[in-house]
């Protein structure tokens, strides 16, 4: 949608919306389908009138302004979501006649918003600061994995099968399809329990009748190993290292190993840092936000959930029991997730408007093109018919905000943080500055 907005005294603002052609059309539609269904039209079963019959029955006009009635409110707030604002309370609304066919339709809505934030400099914010370092063992562990993968499998002499080995195996029984020569990994949850379980112990040529024992009726199947090998790990050399990997020595293949790790940790010690920052921000502004907001962020929040467990075939209540929590504890914490959301967003918007930081078409178009793939025209055409384009500069505005908290605030060891952390101040005993902000220290980050 066009969307003109004016500031106004009392932290009020005025939006002028041009609504575009295809949401009219689709308004009127809708409203003409819901008249239908409280109408009686001969030669029509109820509800099933055609647009035409409807709007010939009970006039243009009345169609018009039940498509206003049922639409303006989403109109308002696609408007106020696409400009930014974050109306508190129900607008004013105002319009000149009822939309005509084939001519733009325009309203002006006023509305109280929330309080601007009162930022502090972020430049004396301290935020905790972690270097990457690469544990050895962990690097030792990167090295197992590829041994393990380059392992001998070697026949086994005078020993019974253990956890681990790979055997050969036949399974038969009456009314069961025969599996001959199956190799399976002892212990490695590919048979059903019964089974793996009775492989410990046999030897190459060895029988067993196994009893399996499903809910129906009981079942006996037998089991024949015919072969058992165990893996026979390489030595930790330069050998290794030319056999697994493109390096020449065990020296190089290490060195790429932490180089990767170290770049893996770095780029989630960035996320923290950046949300570190934030936060630290968030906690030293004063900053207001308001139920209807916070509510209507956690609906967005849910709905979104709810649309995952659909694709996927998972009922809500199946979620909760996998989650193990009840429907209050999830509202709950989706609801403090919507509260820290908007409260970032506010103090972001505040600061890219100290800084007057702007965005151009050209770096909206370049995101795209980085997202879209092989047809960035289309997408872009995609985005501005739906909105989305301007969303996206929105987006870009706030991310570009951080970048400047990120870059000027004060970096310190994480351990001098935590230290300062534990010390009493005359603050922390009369309570924190403004709300509460759920943290990523305070659950799992999804």
């Amino acid at each position: 949608m066009k969307t003109k907005v004016e500031e106004l005294p009392e932290s009020r603002v005025r939006l002028d919306v041009e609504v575009p052609k295809a949401d009219l059309e689709h308004a009127f539609e809708h409203a003409a389908s819901d008249l239908a269904a409280s109408l009686r039209v001969p030669g029509f079963r109820q509800g099933k009138a055609p647009v035409k019959v409807v709007v010939a029955r009970v006039g243009r006009e009345a169609v018009w302004q039940e498509a206003l009635k049922s639409h303006l409110d989403s109109w308002f707030w696609a408007a106020a979501e696409d400009s930014g604002i974050r109306p508190v309370a129900t607008p004013e609304v105002e319009f000149e006649g009822l939309p005509e066919d084939g001519a733009p339709f325009t309203f002006s809505a006023t509305v109280a918003v929330l309080p601007k934030p009162v930022i502090p400099d972020w430049t004396e914010l301290e935020v905790p600061a972690a270097e990457a370092e690469v544990p050895s063992e962990l690097i030792d562990f990167e090295l197992e994995r590829i041994r393990e993968t380059a392992a001998e499998l070697v026949p086994v002499d005078g020993r019974p099968v253990k956890e681990g080995d790979t055997v050969v195996i036949d399974i038969t029984g009456e009314g069961l399809p025969a599996q001959r020569d199956y190799v399976v990994e002892v212990g490695a949850d590919r048979l059903i329990p019964e089974l793996d379980q009775a492989l410990l112990g046999m030897a190459a040529g060895e029988s067993k009748s196994v009893e399996l024992d499903p809910e129906e009726s009981k079942q006996t199947v037998e089991l024949a190993v015919k072969d058992v090998k165990e893996p026979v790990l390489p030595e930790l050399d330069d050998e290794l290292a030319k056999a697994a990997s493109e390096f020449e020595t065990l020296a190089e293949l290490r060195d790429e190993i932490e180089a990767r790790l170290r770049e893996q940790l770095e780029e989630e010690l960035t996320v923290a840092l950046r949300e570190a920052a934030i936060d630290a921000l968030v906690d030293a502004s004063t900053v207001e936000t308001v139920e209807p907001l916070v509510e209507r962020r956690t609906a967005e929040l849910w709905s979104g959930i709810a649309r995952s467990l659909e694709r996927r075939g998972i009922s809500a209540e199946t979620y909760l029991t996998m989650t193990g929590q009840n429907a209050d504890e999830l509202v709950g914490r989706l609801r403090a997730e919507a509260e820290r959301s908007l409260a970032r967003e506010l103090v972001l918007d505040a600061v890219a408007s100290k800084l007057d930081l702007q965005v151009t078409d050209e770096e909206v178009d370049e995101l795209i093109r980085e997202q879209a793939g092989d047809e960035p025209d289309e997408a872009k055409r995609l985005l501005r018919e739906s909105g989305g384009y301007e969303k996206l500069r929105a987006d870009l505005r706030l991310k570009k905000a951080l970048d400047e908290v990120v870059a000027g605030v004060k970096r310190i060891p994480v351990e001098l943080a935590r230290a300062r952390e534990k010390l009493w101040t005359p603050e922390k005993e009369k309570g924190s500055k403004g709300m509460n902000i759920w943290t990523p220290s305070s659950e799992e980050a999804r």
